[in-house]
C-alpha cells in the first residue's frame, strides 16, 4: 500500500498522512418536513462519517425552514466532500461550514454554546461544596430537594465538560446535553 494513503473504513476517504483531522461545525438550512433529518443523518452513516453533535430546530416559521447544526471531524478534503454531498440533498437550501467562515473572518471558531442539565445527588457537606462549585460555573439551580440538585449550565462544550468532571466525585447522577448551537460573529447571516 502506498505510504501516502491512509485507510479509514470509508471508500470515500483517501488523504495524505499529513492532512490533520479537524473538528468543524456545519450549519445546514433545510425545509422543515418529515424525513429531511433522516436523509442528512443517512448521508453521514452511509459513508462512515461520525456526528459529534447534532441540533435541529425550526428557525423560520413562515418559510417552514429548519437549521441543523452538525459538529463532525475529518480532514479538510473530507469535510469539503461532506459539505458538497449535503448540498446535493434536495430539501437542503444552504450548507455553511461555520469553522471555515470564522477563519475567513479572522476568528478562531464560530460562537458555539451548549446547554446541559446536570443532576447531582449529595448530602451533608457535599451539598454545600456542590452549590459553591456550581456558583463558580454560573450554573443555575432549576430543581432541588434535600437529596439532589438539578443544575442548568450554558456555555462552551469545554466548560460543560469541566463542570461535569468536577461534579463526578460530588454525586453526579445524570446528564442531559442539548448539543451545540452555533453561528458566526458579525452582521452577515447564513
Amino acid at each position: 500500500m502506498n505510504a501516502h494513503l491512509q485507510p479509514t473504513g470509508s471508500a470515500y476517504f483517501i488523504a495524505k498522512e499529513t492532512a490533520a483531522v479537524e473538528s468543524h461545525t456545519l450549519s445546514v438550512l433545510v425545509d422543515n418536513e418529515p424525513g429531511v433529518l433522516a436523509r442528512v443523518i443517512g448521508l453521514f452513516s452511509g459513508r462512515g462519517y461520525n456526528i459529534e453533535s447534532l441540533t435541529v430546530s425550526e428557525t423560520e416559521h413562515e418559510a417552514h425552514l429548519s437549521r441543523i447544526t452538525i459538529v463532525t471531524r475529518g480532514t479538510p478534503s473530507v469535510l469539503e466532500q461532506i459539505k458538497a454531498q449535503l448540498e446535493r440533498i434536495v430539501p437542503v437550501h444552504r450548507v455553511l461550514d461555520l469553522t471555515v467562515r470564522a477563519r475567513e473572518l479572522g476568528q478562531e471558531r464560530p460562537i458555539e454554546r451548549e446547554v446541559a442539565l446536570v443532576k447531582v445527588v449529595s448530602t451533608g457537606d457535599m451539598r454545600a461544596e456542590t452549590l459553591r462549585l456550581a456558583d463558580a460555573f454560573h450554573a443555575k439551580v432549576v430543581d432541588a430537594t434535600v437529596e439532589h440538585f438539578i443544575f442548568e449550565i450554558t456555555g462552551k462544550s469545554s466548560k460543560i465538560d469541566q463542570f461535569v468532571s468536577i461534579m463526578k466525585p460530588l454525586g453526579l447522577n445524570e446528564i442531559c446535553r442539548t448539543g451545540i448551537a452555533a453561528m458566526n460573529r458579525g452582521p452577515q447571516g447564513m
